[in-house]
Parts: structure tokens; sequence; C-alpha cells
């Protein structure tokens, strides 16, 4: 459940707010050169000429505080060689602020509000940074990047300007390093129970055509149960929000756990509101169509996650949504305990209106935040180097994930591999050593993002096949930046919220048939009373002046 938590957190986060960019020379170069500070005496145990693919080793022992999530998956240990390793390689030891993941953004808050924050606070997502920039209790790090030559690298490399611009504040800047990925990667779609559709002729399907058809026909051999049963519809404001999300990817709509009232429409080049456009009501159409034919249980836009899986495993449902982790450590590893000769597989995101493509804009990761207290420090220049090897180096990178070659992990074809008797998130039920429990490494802390052959070197058989499918599918542009003013940004907030939550409740109300497809228009009225309009008009003239300005 690590990587559905992430994502689904990311997602809605994402959907919370965004601030975009504001005219500054060298904006959206990704190469900001800083802002004339004088660091000259903030050179303390920093290397010289330290560039892109070079080992950082501090001149002198250092250590800095880092804010640490404790996963209770892996709770943190002193001992881990992880800690160990890491000094011995940089020179630098790390003093984690432990805080449980339960309550990490409200302790987060509290410790930068009381100015007690560690110099480092990683595990963050945008947009949560916006909430402490105004205090200037955290630096805009885009006028530090020249410290960072592998950060620089990769997002010159990877072309991820258009990314970094789209999380700058009004003032041009950005004050959140993310994770940097050289692809987008897919997360969720669609399983079945592969054995009952080949008992009885079906197909997996390819299209969301397809995919009724085949439960409508498992719904005829079933007459007792719904074919498809959902779940990731608490603890999140968009009811089935992984469904949603790869479902209106098919229709080319943001919506799930993706959604945001506003998108750029490429072909009019102009922002309109995601909950009005008719691309939205085709997608809400197909998924009444669902439930109403009795093909989706409507119990998935309400029931816990547990539930959901209990009807899989107790045959009461023969599809459910996945992420590669979930199909393998939970749905067929029970169901091969529980049922004879189940099999389950995941399909890629199966296509509809939009064709083969995937939405833009999912190559940055959760990032790193740094306190405006290390900017007095005298050892600030190496901490910024040390924070571009562990977070944006090739062999950072790799470390934080496999660990130590030899100790953890061999290397074969280039291709890293755990030691027998280390298993990682249950890859080996009978080990007796687990990578992140006992060693530390692959926390989500400090491993993401990546090159695609490291992010792809953990993949199950499962998941390389499923990636390798949506890799094919053509990459939409992310959408253009929209810098709001700070005054625009609150009047922004006051309307953003209602209409979203008007959105999410309406179409509930029209997949589970509470009110009838007759009445769009009539919802469509209500969102224009909530300001709607003035919402979009908001945008665009900020997307019009960003224009103008830009050349």
């Amino acid at each position: 459940m690590q990587n559905a938590g992430q994502l689904s957190r990311r997602q809605i986060l994402a959907a919370a707010g965004f601030i975009g960019l504001a005219t500054l020379t060298g904006c959206g170069s990704g190469d900001d050169g800083g802002d004339g500070k004088d660091l000259s005496k903030k050179q303390n145990g920093a290397m010289k000429n330290y560039r892109a693919g070079q080992q950082f080793k501090a001149a002198k022992p250092l250590s800095f505080s880092v804010l640490h999530n404790n996963n209770p998956v892996y709770p943190m240990k002193d001992g881990w060689l992880f800690w160990k390793e890491l000094t011995k390689r940089t020179g630098v030891t790390l003093k984690p602020v432990d805080v449980p993941l339960a309550d990490y953004e409200k302790k987060r808050s509290v410790l930068i509000g009381a100015g007690d924050a560690p110099f480092l606070i990683p595990k963050t997502y945008h947009p949560s940074e916006v909430a402490f920039v105004s205090s200037g209790a955290i630096l805009p790090v885009s006028d530090y990047v020249h410290l960072m030559p592998n950060f620089r690298d990769k997002v010159r490399k990877w072309k991820l300007e258009p990314e970094l611009d789209s999380i700058r504040q009004s003032d041009g800047k950005y004050y959140l390093l993310p994770g940097l990925h050289e692809k987008a990667k897919a997360g969720y779609s669609l399983s079945f129970r592969t054995d009952v559709l080949d008992k009885h002729g079906l197909s997996l399907p390819t299209t969301w055509d397809e995919v009724h058809d085949v439960l409508k026909a498992l719904r005829e051999e079933y007459p007792r149960t719904y074919p498809f049963s959902d779940r990731w519809s608490t603890n999140t404001p968009f009811p089935c929000g992984a469904l949603f999300g790869y479902l209106g990817q098919a229709f080319g709509v943001r919506a799930g756990w993706a959604y945001d009232n506003i998108s750029f429409d490429h072909k009019a080049q102009k922002f309109v509101f995601t909950g009005a456009q008719d691309a939205y009501r085709r997608m809400v159409e197909y998924l009444r169509g669902l439930v109403a034919e009795k093909l989706m249980d409507p119990e998935s836009f309400s029931q816990t996650d547990d539930q959901a899986v209990q009807k899989l495993l107790a045959e009461k449902s023969y599809a459910i949504s996945a992420n590669p982790q979930e199909l393998v450590q939970n749905y067929r590893y029970n169901l091969e305990k529980q049922v004879d000769g189940a099999k389950i597989e995941m399909v890629p995101v199966p296509l509809g209106p939009a064709g083969p493509v995937v939405l833009g804009g999912t190559r940055l990761e959760n990032g790193v935040m740094v306190s405006s207290k290390a900017l007095k420090s005298d050892s600030f220049v190496a901490m910024m180097q040390f924070l571009d090897w562990l977070w944006y180096s090739d062999e950072g990178q790799k470390f934080c994930k496999w660990g130590v070659e030899g100790v953890t992990y061999t290397e074969s074809g280039g291709r890293p591999q755990l030691k027998p008797g280390i298993s990682l998130m249950g890859s080996d039920a009978d080990a007796p050593k687990d990578l992140q429990k006992d060693y530390g490494f692959f926390n989500g802390v400090f491993t993401y993002g990546g090159s695609w052959a490291l992010v792809s070197s953990s993949f199950s058989p499962d998941e390389k096949r499923f990636q390798d499918a949506m890799s094919q599918r053509e990459q939409l542009p992310i959408d253009p930046a929209h810098p709001l003013q700070s005054f625009e940004q609150e009047q922004s907030t006051l309307w953003d919220t209602p209409l979203k939550d008007h959105v999410i409740q309406n179409t509930l109300q029209f997949v589970l048939g509470k009110r009838p497809l007759s009445e769009w228009n009539a919802y469509l009225a209500e969102l224009k009373s909530k300001n709607m309009q003035q919402l979009v008009d908001l945008h665009n003239k900020a997307y019009e002046r960003f224009k103008k300005e830009n050349g």
C-alpha cells in the first residue's frame, strides 16, 4: 500500500492549488544563477569545483538535521546501514528529527512555524510549500541551484523546465526541490481474474467499450455478483480516486486524484473549467452506465479498501483497480492462497475517446524544502552540494534505493539484484532480512525520481510489462505557466474549494443515479453561481499576462 498512499497524497495535494511563474530573468531555464548573495563565508567543508557525476565528500566532517517521515512499515533505526554508509561516503552525518507518518504534515507546520525546523525538510508535496513562503521560513531554492550540478544536469537533459515553471511562485522563484523523473510513470489500472475470463472464453479488454462488454458477460455468468467492485474511496476527497484518474485519462480529462478545477484546452489555447467539460460529462455517463447495468458495485464509492479486497478474495467480484505492488503483494498472493487456480492480471489503461495518450505533468515528485536558517550556517554551500549528491546524482539515487553493492545487492548486466536472504516489499516472503526494515534503504524520504533505468530496476515482471506498454503512449504537454499574483491567489482559493466540493458531490450523485444526467445543464448553472467563470477568467488573464510579458 505504500505506493498507493504516496500517489494518492501527491495527486490530492496537486489538485489543492497551483501557483505559477512570474517574469524573471532566466525563468524556466532550471539553471538560475543565484541572486548575488555572497556565499564566500559559507564554504566550510565544501568541495572546490564540485561537478555532476562526482562523488561528494565534505572537506571536513559535517552534520545536518533532516526531518524524517517515520513510516510504520519500516520504522526508523539508529543502526541502519544507510546512516553509517552515508557518513562513510560523504563525510556528512544526518541527524534525523523523527516524525510519525500520520502526523508528518501537521508536525512539519508546527516546527516551521516555531522556527525549530531542521535544515532539510524532505517528503514535501507541491503545493504544501506555498504555506511557508510569505513568512520567509523556507528558502527560494531556485536562487541556489547553481550549487547543484546534478540537479541542473537532469533538468537540462530531461527538458524539465516546463514542469519546474509550474511550481514557481509569483516572484518567479520556486521554494521546493522536487524529485525529478526522466519519464512519466503510470501507476494504476484495472485488474481482472484471468482464470475466470479464460473459463468463459473472454479476453482481457484493451478499450473501455471492451471493459463494458467483459463485465456484462461476467454479470450474465454470475448474476448475483457485481463483476467490478472498487476501492481507494476513503480518506480522499474523490471517491474511487484511482479509477476516475485513469478513466479520465482515456476521456482526456483530469479526474479523481488528479482532479483540478482548471485545465488547459490545447485546441482552444485557453483555460477551462474541468468539471464542466463535455469530456468530463462523457466520463460520468460511462460510469453511470456501469452502475445502472449492475456491472459495477455501487458500494465501490464508499467502501474501505479492505472491504473491496475481501469481495475479490471471496469471489464476489472479478475486477478491481490495482497498482503493480498491490497486484502482486495483496491480490495475487492472497488469491493463490484462498482460491485454487486463481490468476489475476493488470491491463494497460484501457483506451477511450482520447486515444493512446498519457496526461502530462507527472515527472515531478515530492521533494525537499530548505529552512531559511540553513543559509546562516557557514557550511551552507557544502549542505547544498550534499543535498545535490544524495537526492539528484545517479550514484546517490542508486545508493538510497539499493544500498551497498556486495552487501545488499549485486549487479548483473547493469541491473541490481537483491542479495539472497534480503526481501523488498514482499519479494521473498522467507527472507530473514528486509532492505527497508533492516538496512534503511528504499526509504521514501530519500528514494524517488531518477533515470528510467533506475526507476525500472525494481519493477516486478508485471510492472515491467505494464510500464513498457504505457511508455509507448503519447505524453500530452503539461499546462502552460499562468502565474497568479498574491491577491489573485487569495481570491482563487476562496472560489476554488466550494467549486471542487460541488463537482465531487455531483459527480457521485450522477454516477449513482441519485441525480439524473438530464440535470447536467442545471449542474452547470450551479457551478456558474459559485463563480466558475470568474475563476476561469482569473487564470486566463494570468496566462495572457505571462505570454505578453515573455514574448
